[in-house]
């Protein structure tokens, strides 16, 4: 199913995103079944998270049966050349994001007894990357992945242009168009030398596999995002975002800037 959506405001697309969220977790608890997020960090998912806080602080739920699979983190290497995850107190660090924009930031909405534990928020092993999707298939599969692309090449995660479809989780060379994205996204990088040239990502077919997913686009800057995905009913590996076409429920959501109404 492919449908496009305009709405007034990113908070309204937020609200809208957060009540789908909210509506299949209390459907997998209902039913004892775990509730598989797949989150993305910056700013595009800020409004979702928003409105999740909000929602749970008018409706309190037990947030021990949800769990964060979150899509990539900072790759560094060491003096040694050892690859390392970026430290979460590191101001880009997906990990640090992760803890204080998200569950950190649901969990001040809910009493102490239903606050979503730390332990449930999931992140690739750099020494096992391919152990996430095996991960995920065990506890059941991805219920729904909030997706956001990349304004100037059309990245997913840190997917880049080129991406085969059937990539999993993996360390990746970042583009230099994503670093410069990025760059938007985290504005302590003063340059974009200090973007890392590497990263842990999930792949397409770990996206693909979602039941259910949203492409948020927002703002002026994501017109070409827009267009491009918009403008196929399927997967353009030129346009890695467009796997949201691929997930067996999709929709793509947008504002006005970002659809140049």
């Amino acid at each position: 199913m492919n449908e496009c959506r305009i709405f007034p405001t990113p908070e309204a697309i937020g609200r809208h995103v957060a009540e789908t969220i909210l509506d299949g977790f209390d459907a997998a608890r209902a039913a004892g079944k775990t509730y598989l997020l797949g989150c993305p960090t910056g700013r595009t998912p800020r409004p979702v998270y928003s409105a999740l806080a909000d929602m749970l602080r008018q409706a309190p739920r037990d947030l021990s049966g949800l769990v964060l699979v979150m899509m990539d983190e900072y790759v560094l290497a060491d003096t040694a050349g050892a690859l390392r995850l970026a430290a979460p107190e590191a101001h880009y660090s997906c990990q640090g994001f992760a803890e204080r924009e998200i569950r950190q930031f649901l969990n001040a909405a809910l009493p102490p007894e239903d606050q979503l534990p730390a332990e449930n928020v999931w992140f690739a092993d750099i020494d096992e990357p391919e152990a996430y999707d095996r991960r995920i298939a065990e506890a059941g599969g991805l219920d729904f992945f909030i997706l956001a692309s990349g304004a100037s090449d059309g990245h997913v995660a840190f997917n880049p242009p080129g991406t085969p479809r059937h990539s999993r989780t993996r360390v990746v060379t970042l583009a230099e168009e994503t670093r410069i994205d990025n760059m938007s996204t985290f504005p302590g990088f003063a340059d974009i030398s200090e973007v890392p040239t590497h990263g842990i990502s999930v792949g397409l077919e770990t996206i693909a596999g979602a039941r259910d997913a949203a492409m948020i686009l927002t703002g002026a800057g994501k017109q070409l995002a827009f267009q491009r995905i918009t403008g196929t009913r399927g997967f353009d590996p030129d346009w890695p975002a467009s796997i949201v076409h691929d997930c067996a429920k999709n929709l793509i959501l947008a504002d006005p800037a970002a659809a140049g109404h």
